[in-house]
C-alpha cells in the first residue's frame, strides 16, 4: 500500500464504517437497544424504590430485589445478543489490533535496548532520561491543569441534576489501587515474559533499561547483541509494514462496531460534553504543537504532517498502540537519531499520556458536576496530583482512563456508579485520547532529539 494513498483509503473506512454502523443499528440493533433501556428505566425505577424502603424484611422489599434480579438478567442477555450481532464488524479491528500487540512488545524491547546500548554510559542515559521525564512530567501536569480549568469554565454536568445513588450500587469497573506496593507492581516486572505476554509496556521499558545498560557497559562483547537487537528491531519493523495493510480494513470495523452499538444518538444525547471534551483536545493540540515550534521551528508541521496516518490509525481503532510501530518509523525518517527515538518514545507510551491526562480530571469533575458535589480548590488540586500518580503504566489496561477515574473519585466521596454516564461515550472520547497520546509523544521525541543535538536532516 502506497504511503501517499493510506490515508485516503483510512478516511473512506472512516466514512463508510459510519454509513454502515448507521445502517446496522436502525435494522438490526435498534430493537435491541431498545429492549436495553427499557431494562436499564425499570432498575433505576426499581432502584428508586428500594432506596426509600426502610423495613428491609417485608414482602414488598423481597419482591423488589427479585424484580431487580431479573431485569438485571434480561439486559446481560439483550446486551449479550447485541454483541453477538456486532461479532462480524468486530472480529475485523480484532485481528488488526492483536497483530499490532503481537509486535509492540519485541519492538520495544529492542528498539530501547539498542536506543540505551548506544547512547553510552549511565550519565549519558540519566542525562536524556532526566530531559525526557521533566519534559513529561510537565505536560502531564499541564494536561490534567487544562482539563481541571475547562471543566470548571463549561460545567457541562451541573445540567444533569441527578440526585445521589444508594451507596448498595456500584459498577462493573474494577477500580485502579493507588498504594505505592500497587505502583511499584505495575513498574518493576517480576518475569520478563510475563511482561511481554501481557504487553505491560512499563515492565518493559524497565527491564530493557536494565538490559541495554548492562550490554553498553560490557563493551565489545555487548556489540553482537545491539546487532541482534537491531537487526530483530527491522525485522518487526517489516512485520508492521505487512500489518498496516489492513489498517483501513480494522478503521472500518471499528467505526462500524461503535456506531451501531451505540447509535448516532449517543452523540447528540451527550453532544456538550463531548463538543466541549474536544475543543480542550484541540486547545491542548494547540499549545503542544507551539511549544513544540519554539524548538523544532518549520520542522514542526512537516513531522505532524508525516505521522498524520499514524495519528488517523490511532483516532479509528481507539489505541495509541496501533501507531506506535509507524511513529518509530517516521520520526527515524524525519532525522531523529535512532538512539533518541529508541528510548524517548517507549518511555512517552508509559509517561507522556497527554490525551488521557485532560480526560481524567475533564471526567471526574464532570461526574462531581453531575451530582451538585462541590469540590474546592484545594481538592481539585489534590485530585490532579492524585491522578498524575495513579495515571503511571496503566497505558497497557484496557479502558485505562476509566479505570483510573474509578480508582480516584470515590477518595473525594463522588459515587462510583456515575462511571455508568460515561460507558456510552467512552469510545467516541477514547479516540480523541488516543490520537493526542500519539502527537504529544511524537513531538516530544522529536523536541529531545533537538536538545541532544541529534536531529539531522530529513530523509
Amino acid at each position: 500500500m502506497k504511503k501517499s494513498r493510506i490515508t485516503l483509503y483510512i478516511i473512506i473506512a472512516l466514512v463508510l464504517g459510519v454509513a454502515a454502523g448507521y445502517i446496522y443499528n436502525t435494522n438490526v440493533i435498534g430493537q435491541i437497544n431498545t429492549n436495553i433501556s427499557a431494562a436499564e428505566a425499570s432498575i433505576k425505577t426499581i432502584d428508586a424504590q428500594i432506596a426509600g424502603t426502610a423495613d428491609t424484611t417485608t414482602a414488598t422489599y423481597s419482591q423488589l430485589k427479585t424484580e431487580r434480579k431479573a431485569q438485571l438478567k434480561a439486559k446481560q442477555q439483550y446486551s449479550t445478543e447485541r454483541d453477538d450481532k456486532l461479532v462480524g464488524f468486530t472480529i475485523l479491528s480484532d485481528i488488526f489490533l492483536r497483530l499490532i500487540k503481537m509486535i509492540v512488545a519485541p519492538l520495544v524491547f529492542s528498539t530501547l535496548v539498542v536506543g540505551v546500548a548506544k547512547v553510552g554510559d549511565i550519565k549519558a542515559v540519566g542525562r536524556i532520561g532526566g530531559k525526557t521525564l521533566l519534559l513529561f512530567i510537565g505536560a502531564t501536569f499541564v494536561s490534567l491543569l487544562l482539563g481541571m480549568l475547562l471543566v470548571n469554565l463549561f460545567s457541562p454536568g451541573s445540567a444533569m441534576h441527578l440526585s445521589l445513588p444508594d451507596s448498595a450500587l456500584g459498577t462493573d469497573i474494577k477500580k485502579s489501587a493507588i498504594s505505592l506496593k500497587d505502583f511499584i507492581s505495575h513498574m518493576v516486572p517480576q518475569s520478563f515474559t510475563e511482561a511481554m505476554a501481557n504487553n505491560y509496556m512499563l515492565q518493559i521499558v524497565v527491564f530493557s533499561l536494565f538490559f541495554g545498560i548492562a550490554t553498553a557497559a560490557i563493551g565489545e562483547k555487548g556489540e553482537i547483541i545491539i546487532k541482534f537487537m537491531d537487526a530483530v528491531a527491522h525485522v518487526v519493523m517489516k512485520i508492521t509494514g505487512y500489518v498496516m495493510k489492513l489498517a483501513p480494513i480494522a478503521v472500518f470495523g471499528a467505526i462500524a462496531a461503535v456506531v451501531a452499538k451505540e447509535g448516532l444518538g449517543i452523540i447528540a444525547t451527550y453532544a456538550t460534553f463531548i463538543g466541549e471534551f474536544y475543543l480542550g483536545l484541540a486547545i491542548l493540540w494547540a499549545m503542544i504543537f507551539f511549544a513544540s515550534f519554539s524548538v523544532l521551528k518549520g520542522k514542526a508541521w512537516t513531522l505532524v504532517g508525516n505521522v498524520k496516518d499514524a495519528i488517523l490509525v490511532a483516532f479509528s481503532t481507539s489505541t495509541s498502540e496501533a501507531a506506535y510501530p509507524r511513529v518509530l518509523e517516521e520520526l527515524e525518517n524525519f532525522g531523529c537519531s535512532n538512539k533518541i527515538v529508541s528510548f524517548v518514545l517507549p518511555l512517552g507510551y508509559s509517561f507522556n499520556l497527554v490525551g488521557s491526562m485532560i480526560y481524567m480530571t475533564f471526567g471526574s469533575l464532570f461526574l462531581a458536576q453531575a451530582y451538585g458535589i462541590h469540590l474546592g480548590f484545594g481538592q481539585q488540586l489534590s485530585m490532579l496530583l492524585v491522578l498524575m500518580l495513579t495515571s503511571k503504566g496503566m497505558a497497557g489496561v484496557s479502558r485505562a482512563a476509566l479505570v483510573v477515574i474509578a480508582g480516584t473519585i470515590s477518595m473525594f466521596n463522588i459515587p462510583e456508579v456515575g462511571i455508568a454516564l460515561l460507558l456510552g461515550i467512552d469510545p467516541i472520547m477514547d479516540m480523541g485520547r488516543s490520537a493526542t497520546n500519539v502527537l504529544g509523544n511524537t513531538l516530544a521525541t522529536a523536541v529531545v532529539s533537538k536538545w541532544e543535538g541529534e536531529l539531522g536532516a530529513e530523509s
